[in-house]
């Protein structure tokens, strides 16, 4: 049924065995963990750009929270107007929020096809999805694109002495698979702890530092949201314990899958958060310098034409073409006649009246007189 996701990972294992194989051997153990370890790579360096859109998707979401909030208290009545708002405010800032779980949702598939492909070198198993097939079958049958020549190199292969397929709980009747004309001896319990054991403990680790690297760049005010919180206690916490409680149930290959996956998390997390914050200090940066340089300098004064729309730079504006303006002069012949002055014109005397100095209002003779 999910023949489409199994193909594809076995083949991508295929190619990397066929790699190290031609290096190390093919039914060298150290050659099948390198091929599932570069399977994981290979997938993260497909992801790598849905993992920066997730990372610049979700410090849009932190951005917008608060008008997130503001649209859920406006509309908390209004369920549907909600939804409309939010998509509109979404768009236009170029927001999609499938981006930021594209990384995880595409690991998945992957997870589960590279778990039944390990799975399915050893089908004598009774229990869920295992065939119940014979030793001998199992061993000449092929496992999608791997033949059956491939199917006997894995089960040959031993990882520090144990099956890289094997986990701590495999009952021995699968274990019996496992041993083969070229390795007679039935893989030992201790080996298959002694290998699983450590992997557990390193990807519990790895996993809780993950979170805690992701939970310590979130914005107070996304770290202040309940929802938000109970995430990051599960990722903190019950995520890492989660690796410890199921590992003995996970065959050694996934194991080393989640080990991989935790490695390559960490590095791509430090890469491309310095990355991000490089760009975002230097648009910081080139923001201030450009308000620098529209500021008046120490001690001038501002310049109201820089402002566009403003009434001082409409009247600078005013002014400039008004001065460009050709000017006209007036003529002897245009200038106005002048009244006549004297008593024989009966007009009014167009002389104007000298202003008095209050000083001398008192000192004057009538006055003096009078007193």
């Amino acid at each position: 049924m999910l023949n489409f996701i199994y193909y594809p990972v076995s083949a991508i294992l295929w190619v990397w065995h066929k790699v190290f194989g031609f290096i190390l051997g093919p039914d060298n153990g150290i050659a099948w963990a390198l091929s599932v370890v570069f399977l994981v790579f290979t997938l993260r360096a497909v992801l790598y750009k849905p993992f920066v859109k997730q990372v610049r998707t979700t410090r849009q979401m932190q951005e917008l929270q608060p008008q997130i909030k503001a649209l859920q208290k406006k509309y908390s009545g209004d369920r549907q107007r909600q939804a409309v708002e939010m998509q509109k405010l979404q768009k236009e800032h170029g927001f999609n929020p499938i981006m930021g779980c594209l990384p995880v949702l595409a690991q998945a598939p992957v997870f589960i096809g590279l778990f039944h492909v390990l799975r399915s070198f050893n089908r004598t198993g009774t229990g869920m999805g295992q065939l119940g097939m014979s030793a001998e079958d199992n061993l000449n049958t092929p496992n999608y694109v791997f033949s059956a020549t491939d199917v006997q190199s894995f089960l040959d292969a031993r990882l520090f002495g144990a099956p890289i397929s094997a986990a701590i709980t495999t009952p021995v009747a699968q274990l019996q698979a496992y041993v083969t004309e070229n390795v007679p001896e039935l893989p030992s319990r201790l080996n298959i702890i002694l290998v699983a054991a450590p992997l557990m403990i390193i990807a519990s680790i790895a996993t809780h530092f993950n979170s805690r690297a992701s939970v310590a760049r979130q914005s107070e005010a996304a770290a202040a949201n309940p929802q938000s919180a109970i995430m990051n206690k599960l990722a903190l916490y019950v995520f890492p314990l989660g690796v410890l409680v199921g590992g003995p149930f996970l065959p050694i290959a996934i194991l080393l899958y989640w080990v991989s996956n935790n490695i390559w998390t960490y590095g791509q997390q430090h890469l491309v958060f310095r990355k991000i914050d490089a760009e975002e200090e230097t648009k910081k940066q080139e923001a201030i310098s450009r308000r620098n340089d529209n500021a008046p300098k120490p001690g001038a004064r501002p310049n109201p034409a820089k402002k566009k729309g403003s009434p001082a730079a409409l009247s600078a504006t005013e002014s400039a073409n008004e001065s460009e303006l050709p000017e006209v002069s007036l003529n002897k012949a245009d200038k106005p006649a002048a009244k006549p002055t004297g008593s024989g014109g009966g007009g009014a005397s167009s002389k104007p009246k000298q202003n008095r100095p209050q000083s001398n209002r008192g000192n004057s003779p009538k006055r003096n007189k009078r007193r």
